[in-house]
């Protein structure tokens, strides 16, 4: 059984990917907060701003198969298909990696998706991902440490980007904390990337644009 919170076809915002069209995938659950406002003071990732919360957004569901789920993320696509377009799936939440399992990736697979995945990196990954994306959240143990690219929320002062800058990843990316103060956050991660160039600044260009 895989809960899924909402699957839809847009662009992707951030990082290394941007502007890509894409089928995002948003799973149900996480293992840093519990996704309620009550419980947010004890979360060790309190600035989360995603519902991951039941499987009652656009396209959500429970799907009992791997194959169901396969269905519907193909059904979700509805750009062109060709020799040089390969169709994008990312695996969000939440947590993705609490579900996705190699069986899933081996189904998406057989429907010529490329399969990527957002995670916070404390859980282990299946075989098969084509695209690895680890944003490390507070004191949060990471357990994937190398991947297709790094993109660290900036600043949280428990996960700075010298912690991480020395992991095996091809892409590193620092985007600025949403919320009152992102414009200063804005800066400080402009300045930062600047004096340390292994890091690239990444903009929720989504959010830019209003879309999903």
């Amino acid at each position: 059984m895989y809960s899924v919170k909402e699957l839809f076809y847009t662009l992707q915002g951030e990082g290394a990917q941007t502007g890509r069209a894409a089928v995002f995938c948003r799973f149900s659950g996480c293992n840093l907060w519990t996704g309620r406002e009550k419980d947010r003071h004890k979360a060790i990732c309190q600035f989360c701003d995603t519902d991951f919360v039941g499987t009652d957004g656009p396209g959500g569901g429970r799907f009992k198969t791997a194959a169901e789920l396969a269905d519907a993320i193909d059904a979700a696509w509805s750009g062109e298909r060709g020799e040089r377009i390969k169709p994008l799936v990312v695996c969000t939440g939440g947590e993705p990696l609490l579900q996705l399992d190699e069986e899933a990736i081996e189904a998406i697979h057989q429907k010529g998706f490329e399969v990527a995945v957002e995670t916070n990196g404390t859980q282990s990954p299946p075989e098969g991902l084509d695209w690895i994306c680890v944003s490390p959240k507070s004191t949060a143990p990471l357990k994937l440490t190398k991947g297709s690219e790094l993109k660290l929320v900036f600043p949280q002062q428990e996960a700075m980007p010298e912690k991480f800058a020395s992991l095996d990843f091809k892409h590193f990316f620092l985007q600025p904390m949403d919320g009152p103060e992102q414009a200063k956050n804005m800066q400080l991660a402009v300045e930062y990337c600047k004096a340390h160039p292994q890091w690239r600044l990444s903009l929720q260009t989504h959010k830019v644009l209003d879309i999903p």
